[in-house]
């Protein structure tokens, strides 16, 4: 993460300028809101992204996190014109620890993340979408892949897609810069629901509840697990699982959880 615990204990108090963002029942739903440029990420946005995901990370109460996005497009991808010619208006956040690469904060938010998706996604906001662990994309949406038709390559976005789908079918999208509906990318595993445009808030909210009858903590745990599994030799994977797995049991969670079995009552996660 980018932003430690600490400069992230509490968001912004006069709010972000690029995004906006709800907290309510342990979930965090952040909202791109840049519409008028359809979204498209430059560097101010992407250091609120980076303090508001790092917030989500390292905040107890946040047990999950939707993406979702205001105005026609989900997003546009990387803002060339901010990025070539500069920014010079002051962030609302701190200056990230580091270069804002989107891929890996997704990868270690380690909380589940429900993308909504009500329009266009195009180039970078893959990164977004990719990331995510639910895409709830609704029926008119499309995505795209053009910077073939600027000169340029998808790099980052081609890593996300390979953890998806097959190389082949990753480099495809990236080389012929096809545009897909959405139930193309559910076909191919970019979007995991697909939703009637009116119906999307709902099911949506309808996900998000499902998840927060499960223990936070042992998501967390399989979600980082996932992440740290990549990095790990075949022959410390079954070592390193074993020991998450002796970690998780020692956790509050982990004990409400045998204790509700025991006595046939749901359990009330979040206990200390």
């Amino acid at each position: 993460m980018l932003y430690t615990a600490q400069q992230t204990a509490q968001l912004p108090p006069n709010g972000f300028r690029y995004l906006r963002t709800s907290l309510n029942n342990n979930v965090l739903t952040i909202t791109l809101n840049r519409p008028e440029k359809k979204n498209a990420l430059h560097p101010p946005m992407l250091a609120e992204l980076a303090f508001a995901l790092a917030y989500a990370h390292h905040t107890a109460t946040v047990w999950l996190v939707v993406l979702a996005a205001a105005g026609d497009t989900f997003c546009a991808g990387m803002d060339l014109r901010a990025l070539a010619e500069g920014e010079t208006e002051a962030s609302t956040v701190p200056e990230p620890a580091g270069p804002v690469r989107l891929g890996e904060l997704m990868a270690g938010l380690h909380k589940p993340c429900l993308a909504r998706v009500q329009g266009p996604v195009y180039a970078g906001g893959f990164l977004l979408v990719g990331g995510s662990t639910y895409v709830l994309a609704a029926e008119n949406a499309t995505f795209s892949l053009p910077e073939v038709k600027r000169g340029l390559f998808p790099f980052q976005v081609l890593a996300v897609l390979i953890d998806i789908m097959p190389v082949r079918q990753a480099l495809d999208l990236c080389l012929r810069a096809r545009t897909l509906s959405a139930a193309q990318a559910q076909d191919i595993g970019l979007a995991t629901h697909l939703v009637p445009a009116d119906e999307l808030d709902d099911a949506v909210y309808n996900l998000a509840n499902e998840l927060k009858q499960f223990s936070p903590t042992a998501l967390h745990y399989g979600l980082r697990a996932a992440h740290t599994l990549k990095s790990l030799p075949s022959n410390e994977q079954q070592a390193y699982l074993y020991e998450q797995f002796q970690q998780l049991q020692q956790t509050p969670d982990a004990k409400e959880g045998m204790a509700a079995f025991l006595e046939k009552r749901r359990p009330e996660w979040g206990k200390s």
